[in-house]
């Protein structure tokens, strides 16, 4: 007899299917946790916000609303996760990442069944034609995206959204365009690395690396 899901999975699938009262109870639970975790590792830049509360709250919900559906077994790998996004969030340009993903979810939306398992024993046991479907290719490259650091990620928004050269990125960077460059293409192998690990299941991985200086 299979075991049966976990709260969290059982949570976000009822999230999944539109029940706020799911959201609202995901965000009981652990948003907490989550700010607490956050003000113990953020605390300096923290206070150069406004509101600690409102702004890890804003990013979770931002990126439960708009990020890429998942499914997760693991309890204190969600919370992780959450920490890892809003930790992003809050180092980078909020506002325009914000705007960044409202747009994406508009204009390119995932299909209703299209969900991320992130759980080993779950991606282990698909076919491959299955991960290689191109809505949820995009979902995991939008996770992974979400998972690297904020520079990392700024940068390959600012080529690949944004469509600015590398003179141009340079210049808002403070950097040549040669190094510009450069650091784009490093941008691109994390994001490859982090696409394959996602795809296996190694969410444990990618949580346990420590985000780059910023």
């Amino acid at each position: 007899m299979e075991n049966a899901p976990s709260e969290t999975v059982q949570l976000l699938l009822r999230w999944h299917e539109g029940d706020r009262q799911a959201l609202n109870a995901l965000l009981e639970r652990d948003l907490p946790w989550i700010e607490s975790h956050v003000r113990s590792r953020l605390g300096p830049l923290l206070r150069a916000k406004a509101e600690t509360h409102d702004l890890v709250q804003e990013a979770v919900l931002e990126f439960l609303r708009y990020g890429p559906r998942f499914l997760i077994e693991d309890k204190n790998h969600f919370r992780a996760l959450l920490v890892r996004i809003v930790e992003n969030v809050i180092r980078a340009q909020h506002d325009r990442f914000t705007a960044a993903k409202r747009s994406l979810h508009r204009e390119r939306p995932l299909a209703s069944d299209s969900v991320l398992r992130l759980d080993p024993a779950a991606n282990g046991a698909r076919r491959p034609s299955e991960a290689a479907e191109a809505e949820e290719w995009q979902a995991l490259v939008r996770l992974s995206l979400e998972l690297l650091d904020a520079g990392e990620r700024d940068i390959i928004l600012l080529r690949d959204w944004d469509g600015l050269s590398f003179e141009e990125i340079g210049t808002r960077l403070g950097i040549a365009a040669d190094a510009a460059r450069m650091r784009y293409h490093r941008a691109v192998s994390r994001l490859s690395s982090s696409v394959l690990r996602v795809r296996q299941g190694r969410i444990a991985e990618l949580l346990a690396d420590p985000p780059c200086p910023s």
